[in-house]
């Protein structure tokens, strides 16, 4: 517990219009500020100089910071002054006061709205910490480590960043003159361990079979699209997808920033480039799913599809590139279909759209649906094939469906898992071509009568 909660306990008071955030004691409010303050003016191009080595760096501060607080008169205790000592070193050397939200592993997601305003999700669900930065340029300073980390950068003539921290979580940060009242930054924090397919039962993500059904599928070769809205854990169930492929295959990954954590040894992971400073040198998605095709790839896993790289990908798909794997944005089976649509458009060609569906029916085997549920949790809720073209429409029906008539628990959390729909896919025969045999058993409703297969038409 910081310093700063501890005192703000002991006084009970909360901050004005703030419910449950506790006021800050002001004479140690403005101690932090000052001593701050005071190292960086006395640090200053120090702590961006790339020749000094960070135990030589830290040492500097610390004794910097030591001198910097034997001057003040303020009257600490010893566990406060060390916690003091703590809390500014984290402002200078690490990534300020969101450091401990960093390694706090029941944060999944941190957001600056501004230098005071700090939200944090746990379990699914967004609070407001207590935690805080000291000013605008404070919060700036800590994009810009974090910017330049990864070899990217931030400025007025480009306000926009997406990057990544070593740890491989995933950072957005917006500026001025696009953030008003910011600077913004949001932090999607992934686990050092990456979640597998038994975290994904244990958390009722995924049931036994359709666990054992998807992990046959990607062994299977079958082209897999992961869909959902934001922050449903598209990209965690892609990497839990992308476990299943034998270790004995060429992976090809290719992302904006590189977030993927696949295990086996062949993997060559793509990152896209932004345009420096003259706004040339630009490499994207594209581009780079483009290039896997001549590299040999025995699986492409591209991160995200989001514009015209869906046609390169739908292309590779429909070219021997079998068991490729990527995730897009929608709420529903049917809607990644006409989203898919949409992105092959991007592409900037001209096709009908009779031609663009049936490059989609012909190349995409399943659609992975996931969605965040009302009580937080994140859950397949859909397992559905696509199954072919009828006259001008794409058909669909789903292998395994979220049992939403189960209800909820005294706790509010849902109690259905995903269950089969009773319908066997017609890529099962692929599969048995590949060695693979899905019993009877995996299909069979758990409700002794088989539910309808839904066919959903455009």
């Amino acid at each position: 517990m910081s310093l700063y909660k501890r005192l703000n306990e002991a006084s009970g008071e909360e901050a004005p219009g703030v419910p449950g955030v506790a006021r800050v004691d002001p004479a140690l409010d403005e101690l932090r500020h000052r001593v701050h303050s005071a190292l960086i003016e006395e640090l200053g191009p120090i702590l961006y100089d790339t020749r000094m080595s960070e135990e030589e760096l830290r040492r500097k501060v610390h004794e910097s910071l030591h001198a910097a607080i034997a001057q003040e008169r303020t009257p600490l205790s010893a566990a406060d002054k060390a916690q003091l000592i703590q809390d500014v070193s984290d402002d200078i050397l690490g990534y300020g006061p969101i450091d401990k939200l960093l390694r706090d592993e029941d944060v999944t997601e941190i957001m600056c709205n501004g230098p005071k305003q700090i939200y944090v999700e746990r379990n699914g669900k967004l609070t407001m910490d207590d935690v805080s930065f000291v000013d605008e340029m404070h919060l700036r300073r800590i994009i810009d480590k974090i910017v330049a980390q990864v070899g990217r950068r931030i400025d007025e003539s480009s306000p926009l960043c997406d990057a990544r921290l070593p740890d491989g979580s995933r950072v957005n940060a917006v500026i001025a003159p696009l953030a008003v009242g910011g600077p913004f930054l949001t932090i999607r924090k992934f686990a050092t361990d990456p979640l597998r397919i038994d975290d994904l039962i244990r958390f009722g993500t995924v049931s036994v079979h359709a666990a054992r059904f998807l992990q046959a599928c990607i062994v299977g070769k079958l082209n897999v699209i992961v869909s959902g809205g934001t922050g449903t854990g598209k990209t965690t169930t892609l990497n839990v997808l992308s476990s299943f492929i034998p270790t004995d295959e060429r992976i090809i990954t290719v992302e904006d920033a590189k977030e993927l954590q696949l295990h086996q040894e062949h993997v060559l992971s793509l990152e896209t480039r932004p345009p420096n400073v003259e706004g040339k040198g630009e490499v994207t998605i594209r581009e780079l799913v483009k290039n896997t095709l001549r590299m040999r790839p025995d699986r492409i896993v591209v991160g995200e599809c989001r514009s015209g790289e869906a046609l390169d990908m739908l292309q590779a798909m429909n070219t021997g590139h079998d068991g490729s794997l990527t995730t897009l944005h929608a709420n529903n089976p049917r809607d990644s279909l006409s989203r898919l649509e949409t992105l092959v458009l991007m592409a900037g060609y001209d096709l009908p759209v009779r031609a663009i569906r049936e490059q989609i029916a012909s190349a995409v085997d399943m659609i992975v649906q996931l969605q965040r549920l009302r009580d937080g949790s994140r859950r397949i809720t859909h397992i559905t094939e696509v199954a072919g073209m009828e006259g001008e429409v794409i058909t669909l029906q789903d292998v395994f469906l979220f049992d939403y008539s189960a209800g909820v628990d005294e706790h509010g959390r849902f109690k259905g898992q995903l269950k089969p729909t009773g319908v066997r896919p017609k890529f099962a025969q692929k599969l048995a071509d590949h060695g693979i045999r899905l019993g009877p058993e995996m299909f069979s409703s758990s409700s002794g009568e088989p539910q309808q297969a839904q066919r959903g038409r455009r």
